[in-house]
């Protein structure tokens, strides 16, 4: 980074392992961009797409140690984030150990852009962080943003003339931390998936997100009196640069796997942009009659809206269920017991809208079918297994195997 002239701050966010079509824009503009652009991310670059689900983050890792520069953690692929190569790249001032209080990552990047020194850290939302997988982050927690921030601020201030923060948090959390911290001159905005993209200002500090799923980015420069931002997208093109004609072919073996077709789709899907609730109510009512379970408990955001053809190819069903979420019984908390109310609206709030079969549920209902990460995370844990994953009932939902060639 010595030898390179900064003139910009460039950040993705929630790329979610989208490495189809959209990968060559990406790597063909970063790349041109590199020598005069500090490059950043916001998070949640992993896990979303079969390209991840085959080459379990290895495309991805390549990609962000080849052209990036600094990451903020996301809770996506969490685990990730502490491989050497990728640690050393990553800032976050708020995530914690639980028994010391000692930060799980560094805390601030010290850069100049412009002839300006700048600061350039990152911070990961409570409720981001709390959607991590409870065994990943065993031991671990995130403190309060806002604070986490201005103490890094009040040790650091002398060194630094402007202030960079890349957040997993959501758009509307970020607003409030503009708000707060005031000698923020930048917020990059991730996590949340929302239409806003801004910049917006908060006072003196712009709060922008750049577009998700390797669609565009954010960008942030040094203008006379502070600083200006915008979001754009990636330009399309076919050309990838020579420095990357390898990871680029490595991109496309993978593509030309998930091409594999499963069958037709069924009506009322083909042609559409898959509806997550509709098609977890009917999974939800196959699981609790075809499997004798009391209740079916789900959250919408296991599955991400997909575009839909005549056909449903390998790469349709992995970007509909790229978590690959394993079915199990699971216990209910006992404060909730009897409580079943409360419990879904505290669900909701920290994962999304739900689907429940039946409805109403059971009012002495004890365990529900779910996936192992409510189980896990949100619940008293699996009693057992189901046998059965959460892309297996999907597929013969939306889609009807093609005739068996002879």
């Amino acid at each position: 980074m010595a030898a390179r002239k900064l003139q910009r701050i460039i950040a993705t966010t929630d790329v979610h392992s989208t490495l189809g079509t959209a990968a060559t824009g990406l790597l063909a503009h970063l790349h041109a961009l590199k020598a005069t652009s500090l490059i950043a991310d916001c998070g949640d670059f992993f896990e979303g797409s079969g390209y991840y689900h085959l080459g379990k983050g290895q495309l991805e890792r390549e990609i962000l140690t080849g052209l990036y520069d600094v990451l903020a953690p996301g809770n996506h692929g969490w685990l990730h984030y502490f491989e050497p190569e990728l640690h050393a790249m990553t800032v976050c001032a708020n995530a914690v150990r639980e028994a010391d209080g000692a930060p799980l990552f560094a805390r601030v990047r010290l850069v100049r852009i412009k002839g300006r020194r700048v600061a350039v850290t990152a911070v990961m939302g409570v409720q981001a962080f709390n959607c991590i997988p409870a065994h990943q982050r065993e031991g671990q927690q995130a403190t309060d943003p806002a604070r986490a921030l201005r103490a890094v601020m009040l040790e650091h201030h002398h060194r630094a003339d402007a202030w960079i923060v890349l957040s997993h948090s959501g758009f509307a959390e970020d607003l409030k931390l503009a708000a707060a911290c005031p000698f923020a001159d930048v917020i990059f905005a991730g996590h949340c998936h929302s239409d806003t993209y801004g910049p917006i200002n908060v006072g003196d500090t712009l709060v922008l997100k750049g577009a998700e799923l390797g669609a565009g980015y954010a960008l942030a420069e040094a203008v006379p009196g502070g600083w200006g931002a915008r979001t754009t997208r990636f330009p399309h093109t076919e050309h990838v640069p020579q420095d990357l004609a390898v990871l680029a072919e490595k991109i496309a073996f993978t593509g030309r796997t998930l091409s594999a077709v499963l069958g037709t789709v069924n009506e009322p899907y083909r042609g559409t942009l898959l509806d997550r609730g509709r098609l977890l109510g009917q999974i939800a009512q196959r699981l609790h009659t075809g499997l004798g379970a009391d209740a079916v408990l789900l959250n919408e955001t296991v599955l991400r809206p997909v575009q839909l053809g005549d056909h449903l190819t390998l790469a349709d069903l992995l970007a509909i269920e790229p978590f690959d979420n394993q079915l199990v019984h699971a216990r209910l908390p006992d404060r909730h017991r009897g409580h079943l109310d409360a419990l879904l609206a505290e669900l909701t709030e920290q994962t999304g809208p739900l689907v429940v079969a039946p409805r109403p549920l059971p009012h002495d209902l004890r365990s529900v079918l779910t996936t192992d990460y409510l189980a896990g995370t949100f619940l008293d844990g699996r009693t057992h297994q189901a046998g059965l994953r959460l892309g297996q009932a999907v597929r013969p939902v939306i889609a009807t195997p093609l005739p068996q060639t002879p």
